[in-house]
């Protein structure tokens, strides 16, 4: 009788080494998770000035049992600490975010920083992949927007617009994704962004306050327009990992999982965010009966999600 060979069992293709910067963002932690929890290795690059917060401590907590977890501290003007942490990794997760909130000064950090994170992948030979982190605050502000058919990931906000009324989140948002891009098309390297909607989920309100009361100025505005939407931080973060691994995904995925476009539906948002918001932002911002008639008969949803997963 002939021998027959036993089975060897089938091993899963090992997955890639990845980079996620700033890992100690709210996003950055949640694709964070959702690397190591598909198998990747990963290099969680972590800000200075981000290591006293409650998301690093849980990051320092992960890598005592994940071997496939590293941690690098960097500075968004170092250039050569960007590069540490890239090293050997195939792929950039960028979730740059302001800690601290928004001002004149942050916007100027955040385009500083996202020039040197895509030039140190235009340098760093290992790196096939940027999956940049942005916002729909990058989309969505301008002169006129109530006239306009759709918001689509064709779509910029206005930056001088965002400037006259002091939308520092959004001109942060807005000139850093555009600088990226340009630097990424001029070194000529494979990157796709991901424009969020107002990130909420597990303690958000503990973890992302000032990210959060950024995004949500001119909410009264968002409403009307029809553009004031919300994504789930777990929903966001699978998208962020999805649009690495599809091969085809390029260019701007607006990414949102509800538009909100009734009182109703605006009231169970500030509660899920409160205590940073007692009600609506749109009472906040106008107030007065007239005002919430206007809104009871504005149906405008504009926002397109174009190319979404």
């Amino acid at each position: 009788m002939k021998e027959t060979q036993p089975k060897r069992p089938r091993t899963e293709p090992q997955k890639p080494r990845v980079c996620v910067l700033d890992a100690s963002s709210y996003v950055g932690f949640w694709v964070l998770k959702s690397l190591l929890s598909r198998g990747y290795s990963v290099h969680a690059a972590v800000q200075k000035n981000g290591e006293k917060t409650e998301i690093f401590k849980k990051i320092k907590e992960m890598q005592g049992v994940e071997e496939r977890l590293v941690v690098f501290g960097f500075d968004v003007l170092d250039y050569q600490s960007i590069l540490i942490a890239l090293r050997g990794c195939s792929a950039l997760f960028c979730t740059l975010d302001g800690s601290d909130g928004y001002d004149d000064d942050m916007v100027d950090l955040e385009v500083r920083g996202a020039i040197n994170v895509v030039e140190a992948c235009a340098q760093t030979e290992s790196i096939e992949k940027i999956v940049f982190s942005s916002s729909l605050a990058a989309a969505i502000w301008r002169e006129n927007i109530f006239s306009e058919e759709n918001v689509d990931e064709r779509s910029w906000s206005d930056q001088e617009f965002c400037k006259k009324f002091k939308l520092w989140y959004a001109l942060a948002k807005t000139q850093s994704e555009q600088a990226a891009w340009a630097l990424a098309t001029d070194r000529m390297l494979n990157m796709v962004s991901i424009n969020a909607g107002l990130v909420v989920g597990p303690n958000v309100v503990q973890q992302n306050s000032q990210q959060t009361m950024s995004y949500l100025k001119g909410a009264a505005q968002m409403y009307e327009n029809g553009v004031l939407a919300y994504v789930d931080v777990k929903f966001l973060a699978d998208v962020h990992v999805r649009a690495l691994e599809d091969t085809s995904a390029c260019g701007r995925y607006f990414c949102f999982n509800k538009i909100v476009s009734t009182e109703e539906e605006a009231l169970k948002l500030a509660q899920s965010l409160a205590p940073l918001i007692s009600m609506p932002p749109m009472y906040e911002w106008q107030g007065g009966e007239v005002y919430a008639e206007r809104l009871r008969n504005t149906k405008l949803n504009k926002l397109v999600e174009g190319r979404a997963y």
